[in-house]
């Protein structure tokens, strides 16, 4: 553990004009507030805080980083207060603190939820000032590095989990590689323990078996580029093992089949340099096709710039060489930090967390904890490509994103009003994935939106949780229409006239915020004709039965304005059912019934005669159909069929249309008594999780 006096010189040593007498006070109230509390190693627990102040200053941060590093715990773990903090240390130092602390009462949530409001809380302060994930990547870096000391091994698991899911990919979205590998290893550790001995073994073994052999092949390739007139450092090592796992599961292969164990990196001292040692090393080794990246002129989105290629050595052996300035080195492993300039009064590059904003507007648009923490994985943990608009501009997404995604990449609006879209000049789907290159441009219809089927291919958490809000909003309009019809009916069924003045005592009574909100419920089914009833005008429901609402349809169906003795039929493409205004069209001896807006009727019989038709006050009910779009996971369909069960309707007829991975497609055949009766179950249906999409035919 650092000492105090250490640590003062550690961050004097690179900023001399630095508070030292605060920075003694910091360290001194951590020791004093944390006290006896021990950790699971039995060190003290102020070694931890000091620890994680030890780290930042390896990154050369300035004093109120320090300083945050040095409290990050007080105010969770001790009596301290941000209010202390504030009047001891300062405004900005209360604010970073009160980002980094975790607060108590989310480790009381069920595991899903608490993560994702911890990831929740976290990005909002990272939004604020970054230097708060500076020190929360540190304090996770920390323990996990004492993460063994921790008797049970289910809590390592999830600690475990969370780093790989959360930490170890948001180290990587900013740059901090040598965080992210460390924490990617530690991880691995816990949760792949007989993966982890048996790579790291095979690694020892090589290690032994070859000798000198990385050491061997720096230094030849150092002599190639000497040769060429080139002043480089060339390190070698054996790739971090959990990339070797994650090859090995990816390409489905042993470790025997992994031919690029070793990887080489070669430092120079400006960029053109490593244009000239990529040709020098190219001429003097065959590349492997297809494996030369070009992350100099087009960098990540984290700001790291290298060129990456692989090569054959001798016996066939492959090697995998990265070249960069030295300037650059220190960026790809330290990201963001290796950029920070607020002493200076600069800023963050806007390159590097552009990604995050589109975080905050994803967590925003989450439904669930379920979602965010998705669409969170989704957003910050994906290999890139590279794609143009036809202007030029460059987006970069995850591998095996979709036109959709770059839509939605380039704007919100844009991604809401594509119909197509053309990659390379030629019209191609929707769901085609796009490569490294292409230039994709995107049609667009000014009346379209975004269609729920999109769910199935989109990649990106911005497209995926636009599409859903644009669902879910036009499901909630589509209700509260439902809702005002059925609320309209049951008003015509009153003995008086209701008013305005009614419809407010009903809200106050129904503890509903406004008038979409209480339609919104009765579309839903979430309440009875009789609660409504008696919201607006008490009493008015003393005589109706309790099955009022949901008696099930009987059959025996009569329709006015067709000539006695003459046959009929309910169109099969549109199911109409008392409610809808129908009309006939005549095929041979028989009167085909269909719904007005029947769009088989508009492209078939538009030039033959209709009749208008009405339904006989006598009609019991009749059959309707809906597609319904189930996630594909057990349990749905049997929610489905309590949803009908509930709601006094009869099935008449289930098929399975398709199905994949995340969806199955159903037709089914309903008996209701009219259409009021379908709009319900159909809004019962929508307001289920089990359900994706339900939509009358």
């Amino acid at each position: 553990m650092l000492r105090q006096y250490e640590l003062v010189e550690r961050v004097k040593a690179y900023d001399p004009d630095a508070d030292e007498a605060m920075l003694n006070r910091a360290y001194v109230y951590t020791v004093q507030k944390h006290g006896t509390q021990k950790r699971a190693s039995g060190d003290p627990y102020f070694s931890h805080p000091v620890e994680v102040a030890g780290l930042m200053t390896d990154l050369k941060l300035d004093q109120e980083t320090i300083i945050t590093a040095l409290l990050h715990d007080t105010v969770e773990d001790t009596l301290a207060t941000i209010e202390d903090v504030e009047r001891n240390f300062g405004a900005e130092v209360a604010r970073l603190v009160d980002g980094v602390t975790k607060l108590s009462k989310i480790e009381q949530m069920p595991e899903n939820e608490r993560a994702a409001e911890n990831l929740r809380k976290f990005l909002l302060a990272m939004s604020e000032d970054l230097r708060v994930l500076l020190v929360k990547l540190a304090d996770r870096l920390h323990n996990m590095r004492t993460l063994h000391f921790i008797a049970k091994p289910e809590k390592r698991q999830r600690i475990a989990r969370e780093t790989m899911d959360i930490y170890a990919p948001l180290a990587e979205r900013v740059g901090m590689y040598e965080y992210m590998r460390e924490m990617q290893l530690l991880a691995f550790e816990q949760l792949e323990p007989q993966a982890y001995a048996t790579i790291t073994g095979r690694l020892a073994q090589i290690r032994s078996e070859e000798g000198g052999q990385v050491d061997e092949i720096a230094l030849r390739i150092k002599q190639v580029l000497a040769e060429g007139g080139l002043n480089v450092e060339v390190s070698g090592r054996e790739k971090h093992p959990y990339s070797i796992w994650r090859k090995m599961a990816e390409r489905h292969v042993s470790f025997e089949q992994i031919t690029d164990i070793m990887a080489f990196r070669v430092l120079t001292d400006s960029e053109d340099d490593c244009y000239r040692a990529l040709g020098m090393l190219h001429r003097h080794w065959s590349s492997l096709p297809g494996r030369f990246k070009d992350y100099i002129s087009t960098p990540k989105a984290n700001g790291y710039r290298s060129l990456h290629t692989a090569m054959i050595y001798r016996n066939s052996m492959r090697m995998e060489v990265q070249i960069r300035t030295q300037e650059m080195h220190r960026t790809n492993e330290f990201g963001l930090a290796a950029h920070w300039a607020y002493k200076q009064g600069g800023a963050t590059p806007d390159g590097q967390v552009g990604w995050l904003r589109d975080l905050i507007e994803v967590m925003e648009q989450a439904q669930d904890a379920e979602e965010l923490l998705e669409n969170a994985k989704l957003a910050i943990y994906q290999d890139r490509i590279f794609a143009f608009t036809p202007k030029g501009a460059l987006y970069q997404l995850p591998k095996g994103a979709t036109p959709v995604d770059f839509a939605f990449a380039v704007h919100t609006d844009l991604g809401a009003q594509t119909v197509g879209a053309k990659i390379n000049g030629r019209h191609m789907p929707l769901r085609t994935p796009l490569a490294n290159g292409d230039v994709v441009e995107i049609i667009k219809g000014h009346d379209s939106e975004p269609q729920l089927t999109w769910l199935s291919f989109v990649t990106t958490a911005k497209a995926r949780a636009a599409i859903r809000r644009s669902v879910r909003m036009k499901e909630r309009e589509e209700t509260i229409e439902t809702g005002r019809d059925l609320f309209d009916s049951i008003v015509a069924r009153m003995p008086g006239k209701v008013g305005k003045k009614a419809l407010s005592a009903a809200l106050k009574r129904l503890d509903m915020a406004d008038e979409d909100t209480l339609m919104h419920a009765i579309g839903e089914a979430r309440l009875a004709e009789r609660e409504v009833m008696e919201a607006l005008v008490p009493g008015s429901a003393a005589e109706l039965p309790d099955n009022s609402f949901w008696q099930a349809p009987q059959r025996g169906v009569r329709i006015r304005g067709i000539g006695r003795g003459t046959d009929f039929a309910l169109a099969d493409c549109c199911h109409p059912v008392p409610g809808d205004r129908i009309v006939g069209v005549q095929d041979g001896k028989t009167v085909d019934v269909h719904t007005i807006d029947c769009l088989t009727l508009a492209r078939e019989a538009a030039d033959e005669e209709w009749t208008d038709l009405s339904w006989d006050p006598r009609t019991d009910g009749a059959t309707g159909r809906l597609n319904v779009i189930l996630y594909n996971r057990p349990g749905t369909l049997a929610e489905m069929t309590g949803i009908f069960a509930a709601n006094h309707v009869n099935i008449s007829h289930l098929g399975l249309v398709s199905r994949d991975e995340r969806f199955g497609h159903y037709v089914v055949d309903i008996e209701v008594r009219d259409l009021a009766h379908l709009t319900r179950n159909i809004s019962a249906l929508r307001a289920s999780d089990a359900v994706a999409q339900a939509n009358r035919v």
